[in-house]
């Protein structure tokens, strides 16, 4: 059995990067109040984007080639049997990820700014190409159940998440700002989650994900 090659040293920090700027002026009270509704078109955009199914027409039968529009199922064949990892497949997980993470930060109140398709803006999220002759051949096939304790913890941080954007909204409207504590909190648990996708799911590194909110 071959043995699992990690294309990155264990000491080192995670291939995956995220941060967001902390607001450095009042957040819009009226824009925050109405987020769910402000949010409608970039939401439409970014649902049709990640689809990511294929149905079969006359039956009731459909195949998934994608995670949230990610390309999963091609990647795991192509490292499986080519060892490869396509610099265009590569290049729209990269950009879809970052624009998900835009759509996911202004739904969360944590910056104003309304999601741009290319644009940076204020979120930063990064993640090195990998070199595919260094990735397992197998570990692809298994990586979705290996993180299933990530699952698991990640599921109760995320009702604190939630609780916390509950709590920084009526934050919002009565100061104006998103308390520092609930902030990096938030953004904690979303790089956590990234993380854990980029191991599963996008493939791009073997490294197993650590457990912490922490950059």
């Amino acid at each position: 059995m071959e043995t699992p090659m990690l294309p990155y040293p264990t000491a080192t920090r995670y291939p995956l990067t995220f941060r967001v700027d902390y607001p450095d002026k009042p957040l819009n009270r009226l824009s925050s109040f109405f987020r769910f509704l402000w949010i409608i078109p970039i939401l439409v955009i970014a649902t049709l984007l990640t689809s990511g199914s294929i149905s079969i027409e006359g039956t009731d039968q459909s195949w998934s080639w994608a995670t949230v529009g990610i390309l999963f199922a091609p990647l795991v064949l192509m490292i499986l049997f080519r060892k490869k990892y396509p610099r265009w497949w590569f290049d729209w997980n990269l950009q879809l990820t970052r624009f998900l993470a835009r759509v996911w930060v202004y739904a969360t109140l944590l910056r104003d700014d309304y999601p741009s398709t290319d644009e940076e803006q204020a979120v930063h999220l990064d993640f090195p190409y990998p070199d595919a002759t260094q990735l397992s051949r197998g570990l692809p096939l298994v990586k979705w159940f290996l993180a299933i304790p990530h699952y698991i913890v990640l599921f109760f941080l995320w009702i604190g998440a939630v609780v916390c954007i509950i709590l920084a909204w009526f934050a919002i409207l009565f100061t104006g700002t998103y308390p520092r504590s609930l902030f990096d909190y938030v953004v904690g648990v979303q790089r956590w989650s990234l993380r854990v996708s980029a191991y599963a799911f996008l493939l791009v590194t073997d490294q197993y994900p650590p457990f912490g909110l922490s950059e």
